[in-house]
């Protein structure tokens, strides 16, 4: 095992239950080496919810609370007032986070709480079956839209913005040191953070969304369509990775004493 796996991985809850060629590995493999640039597992607290990617933190040898569906951020809110040295950091997917987290999602981001959430986003609910999610492609075909999806997707990014959120960044599971380079920058924030990462899945998303199962087409599909250059024209599909938006000066949510 690579030294920084033998270093911050929980050895007992090794094999991961990721599937083959899925990008929340990468998610992974990027937190382990900015844990290490910074100083190590005791001064971050994770919190996760219910899905593939919430998986993620329970794979760390850290403090750690897999929680129920949806309420990642609800518990990450009275770690984070209860323990505001720790660098709280939530992961979540994109059903866990838009669909039944959403309210807790706008309202810390509202209230500028300093925590980092990263949204792994693959389009779909993964781990149940192949559901039709709040950020799935419009007219894609899932388990739960067989005829095509009628809905518009949730651009979370935007979401967030506009909810008060003053950290929010896109990236992609093919581009991993980009990445741990955001992720620090998120954590280091002072305010609500919010990283998505845009990653494969190629057993439900794969064969739903895309068309094809290989974990080498979506992931070059997500390259092409992650574009860095603010003033581009996007083409329909692609996205814009980077930081999206930076807001300083906004005083954190904290506690209060009566």
């Amino acid at each position: 095992m690579h030294p920084l796996g033998e270093k911050y991985l929980r050895k007992t809850a090794l094999p991961t239950i990721f599937c083959s060629g899925c990008g929340d590995g990468t998610v992974l493999n990027a937190m382990i080496h900015v844990l290490d640039e910074m100083g190590g597992t005791d001064k971050f607290a994770f919190v996760s919810g219910i899905g593939c990617s919430s998986w993620i933190p329970v794979m760390i040898n850290a403090d750690v609370m897999h929680t129920l569906h949806g309420r990642a951020i609800a518990v990450a809110t009275g770690l984070k007032l209860a323990m505001p040295e720790k660098h709280v950091v939530v992961f979540t997917g994109d059903g866990d986070c838009m669909g039944i987290g959403g309210n807790h999602l706008i309202h810390a981001a509202r209230r500028n709480l300093d925590i980092t959430v990263v949204m792994i986003n693959n389009y779909i609910y993964g781990m149940t079956g192949g559901q039709t999610s709040p950020t799935t492609p419009k007219a894609s075909k899932t388990k739960t839209s067989p005829y095509g999806n009628p809905e518009e997707p949730f651009d979370a990014a935007k979401l967030v913005t506009g909810a008060g959120g003053t950290f929010v960044a896109r990236e992609t599971a093919a581009q991993p040191r980009r990445i741990r380079k955001t992720l620090t920058a998120a954590i280091e924030h002072q305010g609500f953070s919010f990283l998505e990462v845009m990653a494969q899945c190629p057993t439900q998303a794969g064969r739903n969304i895309y068309g094809n199962g290989s974990p080498d087409f979506i992931f070059n599909e997500l390259k092409k369509r992650g574009i860095s250059k603010a003033d581009a024209v996007l083409e329909p599909g692609q996205f814009r990775i980077g930081v999206l938006h930076h807001e300083t000066g906004k005083a954190p949510y904290a506690a209060t004493k009566a």
